[in-house]
């Protein structure tokens, strides 16, 4: 959950944050729910008081004084079986609306309804200009047979595919200059469970609200879920631990293949490589001091990273700040990184990176020991460093040639034995 003592203190501001991220979210409803919650609470443990009180007493009654305390012990203990049952109730009920409170945006973000309204904040690259009309990763994929979308369809229903041949090293080659960059950094590579329990779904913000995007693995609610990304299982690598200052921050890498249902999806981006089920990406998963001006810090090395890997393979791009409607119930600042598309003739996203502060830390109780002695929540954040399949599409499209063939840039080659091209197959013979 969010801090509740803020949200008593300022429900006007969360009431607001609730509209800005378009999360609908009955406020006076819950006060007086987390009243009752609380006042409930309070009588429970005063019963369970009184029963220790009582207890402690008994051996030293008697007779008629000791039959009447038995007496007023058994009429005490119904009370606190019938109030903690009560309690038990409300409780669940209390938890499950408090876990729908998202966190306030900083005021630095634009407000604006979705994606239409985000601001761009720079530039990067010249978009390139080619002298013979250009095909689209699809055309080209069909041609250089490296990616089959017809028999990915075929074997595993809408937006799944076949990477081969030269596509599956491509994208070997280009998750690998990723884990490359960030190890020289010092990042710790992870190569996490990607099939995981409720607690880290709920625990990384994904659950609730989320639940339509998950494949679940069985039919129950608490049962165990598919990875839409590997932040989920590297933020919960340290749930319920306490570190001591010096340890912070902790920066991670984890790669893992990723799955999401794209519900609500249906027709939008359903052709090619852009929208799809199953694909693989390199996460950067960072946590640190409970401070504005380290999250703030690291947010910009973390954008700095993917901006890095864009350099390197020479694409053009632009990034966002991301408005209101158009983050995540935990995030409170948020950056889009748009690459140049030719087939889109137009940027489309291929990295997110996100500043949570201690949402995230207080759902999986990651806390570190500060100066003062006293236990603090961490701050954690993340950024995609590459998805792929995705990245595959500007690298494709903007490197293609007019015979047909696509120039490897020259960062993948290392990985890719030093080819400068891909061919036809007709070619390679």
């Amino acid at each position: 959950m969010i801090d509740l003592n803020d949200l008593r203190a300022r429900p006007e501001v969360y009431s607001a944050a609730c509209r800005a991220k378009n999360i609908k979210f009955d406020m006076p409803a819950f006060l007086a729910l987390d009243q009752e919650y609380r006042t409930l609470k309070s009588e429970v443990e005063n019963l369970r008081a009184e029963q220790n009180a009582f207890n402690k007493e008994l051996p030293k009654l008697s007779g008629e004084a000791k039959t009447q305390k038995l007496a007023l012990m058994k009429d005490l203990a119904q009370q606190g079986k019938d109030r903690g049952a009560l309690l038990a109730l409300k409780e669940t009920e209390w938890r499950a609306l408090g876990y729908k409170l998202p966190s306030v945006p900083l005021e630095r973000v634009p407000v604006g309804k979705d994606d239409s309204e985000n601001v761009e904040i720079r530039k990067v690259g010249q978009v390139l200009e080619f002298d013979f009309t250009p095909k689209s990763h699809v055309e080209l994929a069909s041609e250089l047979d490296i990616i089959d979308f017809e028999r990915g369809v075929k074997v595993a229903g809408a937006r799944n595919y076949f990477l081969k041949g030269d596509g599956a090293r491509l994208q070997r080659a280009v998750l690998s200059l990723a884990l490359d960059l960030l190890h020289g950094k010092g990042y710790t590579i992870m190569d996490p469970p990607i099939i995981v329990g409720y607690d880290a779904m709920l625990g990384s913000g994904y659950f609730p609200g989320g639940e339509d995007q998950a494949y679940h693995l069985d039919e129950r609610d608490d049962g165990f879920h598919l990875i839409g990304t590997a932040e989920v299982p590297v933020c919960a690598y340290h749930a319920d631990e306490i570190f001591s200052l010096d340890e912070l921050p902790k920066k991670y890498a984890g790669i893992s293949p990723c799955f999401r249902r794209e519900a609500g999806t249906y027709g939008k981006d359903a052709q090619g490589a852009y929208r799809v089920h199953q694909f693989y990406k390199v996460e950067q998963v960072v946590m640190c001091a409970n401070s504005v001006e380290e999250s703030a810090r690291l947010h910009a090395e973390l954008l700095g990273n993917a901006e890095q890997l864009l350099q390197l393979l020479n694409i053009p791009y632009r990034v966002v700040d991301n408005c209101t409607g158009d983050m995540g119930q935990g995030q409170v600042y948020k950056n889009d990184i748009e690459s140049w598309m030719p087939s889109r003739n137009g940027y489309g996203e291929t990295h997110s990176c996100s500043t949570f502060y201690e949402f995230q830390a207080r759902r999986l109780a990651i806390r570190y020991k500060g100066a003062d002695g006293k236990n603090q929540y961490c701050h954690t954040l993340n950024n995609t460093l590459v998805a792929s399949p995705r990245i595959l599409i500007p690298i494709i499209e903007l490197n293609q040639n007019s015979d047909g063939t696509v120039t490897i840039p020259e960062a993948l080659r290392p990985y890719m034995g030093n080819q400068e091209k891909i061919l036809k197959p007709a070619a390679k013979k």
